[in-house]
Parts: structure tokens; sequence; C-alpha cells
């Protein structure tokens, strides 16, 4: 059965703002969605860039995932705010917005027992400290 129109429903609609979400065309939307999060996720395993990480191990040092991969039990790491970007201005860093915003969070086990870490990622931005981790 399709909804009255009345008036009010009428301005309501005419007055919605122009960059209203549509719908998705898909007909499956949320797949698409899903295949977008997996997308990103991968994306944000890898926020450095190769030739960051090469100079990492070509210094000795592991990277941020190495160091929790080694410190915590098999298996056990949750992570947070793995999507977390930057929303700084200036000097051209808004064009770069490496997911991560250079620090990996989260909880894991050490012998069994829950603990919360994190771990600073130097292939991206050297390590610096983010809005996210300050």
């Amino acid at each position: 059965m399709a909804a009255k129109k009345t008036k009010s429903t009428e301005a309501a609609v005419s007055a919605a703002p122009a960059n209203t979400p549509t719908p998705a065309s898909p007909a499956h939307p949320i797949e698409a969605r899903i295949e977008q999060l997996a997308a990103l996720r991968e994306a944000a395993m890898h926020a450095g860039s190769p030739a960051s990480v090469e100079r990492q191990h070509a210094r000795g040092k592991l990277t941020a995932r190495e160091r929790l991969d080694l410190l915590l039990d098999p298996e056990s790491f949750v992570e947070l705010d793995m999507l977390a970007r930057h929303r700084a201005h200036g000097f051209g860093i808004e064009n770069t917005r490496p997911l991560t915003d250079g620090v990996v969070t989260g909880w894991g086990t050490i012998d069994g027992r829950k603990v919360f870490v994190f771990s600073q990622d130097f292939t991206v931005f050297g390590g610096a400290l983010g809005e996210v981790f300050a």
C-alpha cells in the first residue's frame, strides 16, 4: 500500500538538502559495502609504503605489526581504530591521509592474560604522533 502524499510530506521532501544520500544502485548494496570495508582493512594492514617497510627492515627494525605479532599470543590481537585518519591541514599534509594514523592499537593476550597495546608505525609519517594517537 502506497503512502498518501500530504502537504507536510511534500514540504519535507522539498526541504531535504540536495546532498541527501541516495540508495546504492547494486541489487545487493550491502555486499558492495562489505567489499569496500574489506579493501579498507587490507589497505590499513599495509598503511606504510613498501619502500618504508624496506627501510625499516634495512635498519634491522620490525614494523609495528611485526612487533605486536612477536609480543602477543598467536591470533589474540583485536585492533582498534584501524580506519582512523588524521584531519590535519597545511604543508600539503591534507593530500596524504593514510589509514591507522601512524599507530596500531588494540588488545590481545600475553600468556593468556589480556593486555592493551599500541605500537607506533614508523612506516607511516615516520612514526610521528598523529591526532588519533595523541
